[in-house]
Parts: C-alpha cells; sequence; structure tokens
C-alpha cells in the first residue's frame, strides 16, 4: 500500500516538474500560427480602356469627299527654297492631265507620317494599356502610339512613321510624332525636311461615323508657319484590313526623272 502510494507520489512529483512541457491534462493548447492577409489583386489594366470612346471598325478616308460643310485649308506659307520647289508640282499639275503621282510611293517606298494616313486606303484602331496602335492598309503600315512617354525609345532613329507619343484630352486623342526620316515627303509636292520636322495630330469623331485628323506640321526650315490640314474618314463596321504587298504585281514604277511609268514587265514570275 505504501509502495503504491510513493509510486502515485512519485509521478505527481514527475508531473509537477513537467507540467510546463504538457505533462497530463493541465497542458495549454499551442497557439495558433499568425497568418497574413492575402494582398488585393492587382488592377485590371484593360479596364481603363472601357472608357476611352468607340473608335471600333475600319476607317475609310474620305479624300476628295469630305463631308458637307468641311473647310479646306489655304496654301501652306513656305520659305523659298521650298515654295519653289511646291510651285513647280502645282504647275505640273494643272498643265498635266489626269493625276500627278509623282512620288517615291510609287516604287514601293512606304510614306512617312503624316502621309501614311492620307493614303487612299482605310486605316484601324486597336486601343491596348499604354499603346494605341494604328494599322493602315497601305503597305501594311504599323504605327505605335505610346501612351506613356517613359515606354517610347529614349533616342531613337529616325523611321518613316517616327516614334509617337499621345495622351488622351477628353474625347480628342493628341498625337506628337518626331525622329521621321528626314527624306520622306512632309507634305504633298514637297520632297525632304530637316531634323526638326514634328508632326501633331488631334483625332476625334465629329459624328458617330465620321473620324477627323487634324495634322500640324511644323519645321521652320519649310514652314514660315506651321501648316495644318483635315482629314476626314467614314467608319465601316464590317470591313477588314487586307494585306498589302506593294511589289506584289506591282506596275507603277518612277523613271529616271521620279515620273511615274507604267509596265507590264514587272509582273512576279
Amino acid at each position: 500500500m505504501s509502495r503504491t502510494l510513493i509510486i502515485v507520489g512519485g509521478l505527481a512529483a514527475i508531473c509537477g516538474v513537467a507540467l510546463a512541457s504538457g505533462c497530463g491534462s493541465q497542458s495549454a493548447p499551442p497557439a495558433a500560427a499568425s497568418v497574413a492577409p492575402a494582398p488585393p489583386p492587382p488592377p485590371n489594366p484593360y479596364a481603363a480602356l472601357a472608357k476611352l470612346p468607340d473608335w471600333s471598325g475600319v476607317w475609310d478616308p474620305l479624300g476628295a469627299r469630305p463631308p458637307p460643310g468641311a473647310t479646306r485649308p489655304g496654301p501652306p506659307q513656305l520659305t523659298p527654297a521650298y515654295a519653289a520647289q511646291y510651285a513647280k508640282l502645282m504647275q505640273k499639275n494643272r498643265s498635266t492631265p489626269g493625276i500627278n503621282f509623282v512620288s517615291s510611293v510609287a516604287s514601293c517606298v512606304p510614306p512617312g507620317v503624316p502621309q501614311s494616313m492620307q493614303e487612299p486606303y482605310p486605316i484601324e484602331f486597336l486601343f491596348t494599356p499604354g499603346r494605341v496602335t494604328i494599322l493602315i492598309e497601305t503597305d501594311s503600315i504599323v504605327r505605335r502610339i505610346y501612351m506613356n512617354a517613359s515606354d517610347a525609345p529614349p533616342d531613337p532613329d529616325p523611321t518613316y512613321q517616327g516614334t509617337s507619343v499621345g495622351h488622351w484630352e477628353g474625347d480628342t486623342l493628341v498625337v506628337e510624332t518626331s525622329a521621321i526620316l528626314p527624306d520622306t515627303s512632309p507634305l504633298n509636292g514637297i520632297n525632304g525636311h530637316s531634323d526638326q520636322f514634328h508632326v501633331t495630330e488631334r483625332i476625334r469623331l465629329v459624328e458617330p461615323d465620321v473620324l477627323v485628323i487634324t495634322t500640324t506640321r511644323t519645321d521652320p526650315t519649310i514652314f514660315v508657319e506651321p501648316y495644318t490640314t483635315t482629314a476626314y474618314y467614314r467608319r465601316h463596321r464590317d470591313w477588314k484590313i487586307m494585306e498589302y504587298v506593294c511589289q506584289q504585281n506591282n506596275h507603277d514604277a518612277l523613271d529616271a526623272h521620279g515620273n511615274p511609268a507604267f509596265s507590264l514587265s514587272h509582273k512576279p514570275e
């Protein structure tokens, strides 16, 4: 009997010593590990696009068929050297039957900005986060407009379409383009420009299916003052931009004097 009590008492003593480590029914449950709340999901960059104007569909340049009431700009105010070049082309247009296409475009050289936006072929706009992309059917040209200036190349080499940075002013897309190849045409009848050539475009809807692009050209070596023109485009929601490969079955070319020519020998093999 006494031995049993001693064992029990010894066990009690052992439990008393080990109480802190959870012996018997008096042990405390382990503390629950704290879990940090999950971070909120990042904002959807495409959500903001729903607030932009609806420019879906394909836009057909109206060219010589602007909407009723549209005004035409007067002639540009040019520096003497370029004024002589422009006057020579205008005189040739007046004295030559038909349409005068004295342009490197006839030899499949792509037009530069802003002429690429005014070719007689449709264009399409794509809105993506931080970018507006313009698809131009002429020569399958693609223009990339960076909506964040920091995304644009910091020191771009000149290209046909230049480097474009845009921003929204209400429902108007304002595009500033520079670094355009100096041998492109800033205006029909003018060939070449300086590295100061800069183009500002303001693009907006004026009717549900009519888009207007107001283009201002600036280059003090050419224009006495900035020259602004306006182009109109009609929306076609069921049109598609087609592939345009200029050299494929091309019959147009420029002769040694820079005049347009036509040759059936240019058919592909």
